[in-house]
């Protein structure tokens, strides 16, 4: 039995306008735990992504 393990990763824009993205992977879940601290900060264009092994997510203009 194979076990596929999905990464996330996310990117934002911070209240004072500054793109961010994590330098660390999530699973589904926590990605979204995540998504909602983010927005509950006030931060915009939060956005989850699924990344591979490794990838990290640059940051959005």
């Amino acid at each position: 039995m194979t076990i596929a393990m999905q990464n996330y990763g996310l990117t934002w824009t911070d209240p004072d306008g500054t793109a961010r993205a994590d330098v660390v992977s999530y699973d589904k879940t926590s990605a979204d735990r995540r998504k909602g601290e983010l927005e509950a900060a006030g931060c915009t264009a939060v956005e989850v992504a699924e990344t591979k092994p490794g990838e990290r997510l640059a940051p959005r203009d």
